[in-house]
């Protein structure tokens, strides 16, 4: 594959929807992005999930880089993006599948003409019946413009 650049450096300007037990030094969103086998981030149970980024400069997004526990995957992820100050709109879905493997979507969503200040990353459709989502790693590649 073409090396292409992360687009996430810490800190991450990211948001999440929950953490389990408000945990956040144990399960918080920064566990997403510490390239640490150990930790995650673990939402709290409840459906759609998910997590948005606000980059500082605008960005094309050409890869996702998402890793799950297996068990607390997303059977559905859209991704919405936009311009800042504008509303999201729907760029792509992605089907993940339920495992610990880590899944690389390459190029499966049309971004290589959006450009985008802010991604959000919905997991729509919980394996866990409780609808917690666990994300050990995430990584967002692209060019920043």
């Amino acid at each position: 594959w073409p090396s292409v650049p992360a687009l996430l450096s810490p800190p991450c300007p990211c948001r999440v929807s929950s953490v389990l037990n408000r945990d956040g030094k144990q399960f918080g969103k920064k566990h997403m992005f510490d390239s640490s086998e150990e930790t995650c981030w673990n939402s709290d149970q409840g459906t759609c999930q998910w997590v948005t980024l606000d980059f500082p400069r605008p960005v094309k997004v050409s890869q996702l880089h998402i890793q799950f526990q297996g068990g607390f995957s997303s059977r559905l992820c859209t991704l919405e993006g936009c311009r800042a100050g504008e509303e999201l709109v729907k760029i792509s879905q992605l089907y993940p599948q339920d495992s610990h493997a880590m899944q690389i979507s390459f190029a499966t969503f049309q971004v290589e003409e959006t450009v985008l200040d802010k991604l959000k990353i919905t997991f729509e459709n919980s394996t866990d019946f409780f609808g917690r989502i666990v994300v050990y790693h995430l990584g967002v590649l692209g060019e920043r413009l």
